[in-house]
């Protein structure tokens, strides 16, 4: 991300909107405050719906900082339930978040299901999209690649991890108690190449 801001800026040191939104991520939390929270302060709920703000509220994000840059986001959230789910689904079409769609995977508190269909970027294109002009939009695509030297999340439990089936080349499990995704962005968008694991499902049991 830290790489990504950089060349965005200077690839538009003349356009107003494109810094408004630059000042507006460093203005982001760097401690665990609720998507609710963020929205009222900044004046920006736009929704008095109970179902949106119990969902807001469940969700907390900060930013991650390198040399007082940011560096990425990190997300948390409070147990969802398949409902809860389901309205994010709905909440994020509507606000355009860059949430991993790895967050709608089914976990019941013990064990994650990832679903590695979801292993794409669409959310974070459609959120980059939402923010660009027509003409930018049609090269976000080439954006990312260009821009992006890697692209991952991390899943933390809180929880000791027992096991874990099904295999990807892009999972990997880092210690007891944390799992990475690292998308590899050129077999992402180059049909061409090949994977060796492929499985559609792992399954992460914890304690």
């Amino acid at each position: 991300m830290k790489q990504f801001i950089a060349e965005m800026k200077a690839m538009t040191p003349d356009s107003l909107k494109q810094q408004k939104e630059f000042g507006e991520m460093d203005k982001l939390p760097t401690v665990w405050t609720s998507i609710f929270d963020i929205q009222k302060e900044e004046g920006k709920l736009k929704t008095q719906d109970p179902d949106s703000i119990r969902i807001m509220k469940k969700i907390f994000m900060k930013t991650n900082k390198e040399n007082n840059e940011p560096s990425g986001f990190s997300l948390k959230m409070e147990h969802f339930t398949q409902s809860d789910h389901q309205l994010l689904k709905s909440y994020n079409k509507k606000e355009k978040l860059p949430f991993d769609q790895n967050i709608f995977n089914n976990w019941d508190g013990k064990t994650l299901t990832i679903n590695t269909e979801n292993f794409n970027l669409k959310t974070i294109e459609e959120a980059l999209k939402s923010k660009a002009s027509k003409e930018e939009a049609e090269k976000v695509e080439g954006m990312i690649t260009m821009f992006f030297k890697s692209i991952g999340t991390t899943l933390k439990f809180e929880n000791k991890i027992i096991s874990i089936s099904g295999k990807h080349d892009w999972v990997k499990q880092m210690d007891n108690y944390t799992v990475k995704i690292d998308y590899d962005l050129k077999a992402m968008y180059d049909k061409e190449v090949k994977l060796k694991n492929t499985d559609k499902k792992i399954v992460i049991v914890t304690e």
